[in-house]
């Protein structure tokens, strides 16, 4: 893996600004971070190295940045970089963090790294982008003993262009892959719904009904929380519908004044029979057989 910075340790640029400009925003922030180091000499030796192709090879192991780097020796120098991993509980209180504020959840959902991401970790008094370089633990098996030393320098170059293509490798270098903070996003949302094992099957409840005894209570009723009485005056059936409009055998118009309470009368009596009757029922209901 050999990709040029975006600048040398002076700043001056190296490829057109529209080249420029196309460089993703981690990769930026990586190098705004190299260019603040006080060193310039050490990384400008460094810039020169990865330039010409002297870095070998590039992996993420765990937590640890492993390259080879090809220096004056004819074997490859060995180095490996690494950054300070957050607790578990760090990363609990960042997962909360990340599943409140619905925007950076969708986005990591979606594949994408907010730029703004520092604002969860620095709500927790954390930190996923190093401070500056001294955050960087590093280690090189050449003969050099200033820390960075070219080869690591090299390195650090390069790793702007990784952080551009993946910033998630950041996770990766705190301690959680991308899909440990995915999973744990998922996690928060299946207990948020109350679906913590989203692969339970639901159990519906089998139900026995029978039509015939749809408006059937079997149990008691209890005297002192149910009191059944007859309609009192005015309220019964009859005075709800009022007059009864029914016209005279073979004639037109209405039945009079002393006809419709003669009606009406034989119809209350039937009515009070039927009530007297269903109260009966109701208070003896559960006594006995229906």
């Amino acid at each position: 893996m050999s990709i040029s910075p975006i600048t040398n340790p002076q700043g001056a640029a190296i490829a057109p600004a529209s080249l420029q400009s196309d460089r993703q925003w981690w990769a930026t922030q990586w190098i705004d971070l190299m260019n603040s180091y006080r060193f310039k000499k050490r990384l400008e030796r460094g810039w020169i190295y990865a330039r010409k192709g002297h870095v070998k090879s590039i992996l993420f192991r765990d937590r640890k940045v492993i390259a080879k780097v090809q220096g004056t020796d004819p074997k490859p120098y060995h180095v490996s970089l690494w950054l300070t991993p957050l607790s578990d509980e760090d990363w609990q209180y960042v997962v909360n963090t990340l599943y409140q504020r619905a925007i950076f959840s969708a986005k990591l959902l979606a594949g994408e790294m907010p730029h703004n991401i520092e604002e969860v970790f620095s709500a927790n008094g954390l930190r996923l982008f190093p401070f500056n370089l001294n955050d960087v633990h590093s280690r090189c098996n050449c003969p050099d003993k200033a820390n960075p030393c070219k080869h690591v320098s090299a390195v650090y170059y390069l790793l702007g262009d990784r952080f551009g293509e993946d910033p998630f490798v950041l996770f990766q270098l705190r301690g959680r892959t991308r899909e440990q903070i995915l999973t744990a996003l998922r996690q928060q949302r299946q207990q948020a719904l109350g679906t913590a094992d989203s692969s339970a099957a639901l159990v519906v409840p089998e139900f026995h009904l029978d039509p015939q005894r749809y408006w059937a209570y079997g149990a008691s009723l209890d005297p002192s929380l149910v009191v059944i009485t007859s309609p009192t005056s005015g309220e019964g059936l009859l005075d709800v519908l009022g007059p009864i409009p029914l016209a005279l055998d073979g004639e037109a118009g209405d039945y009079s004044d002393q006809q419709q309470a003669h009606l009406q009368g034989f119809l209350r009596q039937v009515y009070q029979t039927v009530s007297q009757q269903a109260m009966i029922q109701a208070m003896t209901q559960g006594q006995g057989k229906d």
